[in-house]
């Protein structure tokens, strides 16, 4: 009974390791924000403030679970959509949606720019095969609206090409939707200031200077331009069978939190049943030898 007794004990430890560890991933994360942990001068409030977020995100991500469990035992097929300006925090939401899930259920489509040959096809064919099958989400990074934004601003499409995706666009996503894709589309919206700071700390920060490219130093001096495309593309895709949901994103882990609660709410999901999982004993064989391993093989344990 003692022996018992300490097993279990043993095995608590091992879960609250494990849990420890689930948090710190998402710590990980939050020092790629700015977050300093020994910061003496945050405020209680800010403290409060940092420990709720992380409260929330974690209830939120066990939700994000839940729905992965129904969306592949209901075989939804589900496609969400992230646009916005540069550096207004997609990425940091899609990293968030996608850190506790299955990434055979549920992948990430950043499409490159096209090739020449991808260039001569009919424009929404690179899209279509990326889309999910029953059981899956995908999550685009970007998606056919490119042609509505850096497209249009930057000169990449003719008129006629652009008018034609207006005209087609809809057309297309009512498509989806009777195929039996669930389609949402989330708009990061940031401020000029907010952009600007976002920019500048990117180029002072060497670990994400790699996340500037020309063409988004191009897009800050054509702010202007950029919103106009936005408008443009909201006024004539905002529709009823597949509207714009907008993502106010100035405080991103306000945006985060937010566009999460919001994608659960757009399912009436619920908690799947698991058969009871039994670990099965291991099979010991007495003439078993486990050889040793090199030791110049062995990465120096440094930490």
């Amino acid at each position: 009974m003692q022996e018992k007794s300490s097993i279990d004990a043993m095995h608590l430890l091992k879960l609250r390791e494990d849990l420890l560890d689930s948090i710190d991933e998402e710590l990980e994360l939050a020092f790629d924000d700015g977050f300093n942990e020994n910061n003496s001068t945050a405020s209680n409030e800010e403290k409060k403030a940092r420990a709720n977020y992380f409260r929330e995100l974690l209830r939120l991500q066990g939700e994000l679970v839940k729905l992965q469990d129904w969306v592949v035992a209901t075989k939804q097929k589900v496609v969400i959509l992230f646009e916005g300006r540069d550096a207004a925090g997609k990425g940091g939401v899609i990293k968030r949606i996608t850190q506790r899930l299955n990434p055979r259920v549920c992948r990430v489509t950043a499409l490159p720019a096209p090739n020449d040959r991808e260039r001569t096809q009919w424009y929404f064919q690179r899209y279509v095969t990326h889309l999910p099958a029953a059981g899956e989400i995908v999550l685009f990074d970007r998606s056919w609206y490119n042609r509505a934004g850096v497209e249009r601003v930057m000169g990449f499409c003719t008129e006629d090409e652009y008018e034609e995706f207006f005209r087609t666009v809809p057309e297309f996503e009512k498509m989806l939707l009777r195929s039996g894709i669930v389609l949402l589309k989330y708009w990061f919206s940031i401020t000029d200031d907010e952009q600007h700071a976002r920019f500048l700390g990117r180029i002072h920060d060497p670990l994400k200077q790699w996340k500037l490219s020309p063409m988004d130093l191009e897009s800050r001096r054509l702010w202007e331009d950029y919103t106009r495309a936005k408008e443009t593309m909201i006024e004539r895709t905002h529709i009823p069978e597949a509207p714009w949901w907008v993502v106010q994103a100035v405080d991103k882990k306000r945006a985060r939190l937010n566009c999460i609660d919001h994608l659960l709410s757009q399912f009436n999901y619920h908690e799947t049943e698991h058969p009871e999982v039994a670990l099965p004993a291991r099979v010991r064989n007495p003439d078993y030898l486990r050889h040793p391993v090199p030791s110049e093989m062995i990465v120096p344990e440094k930490y």
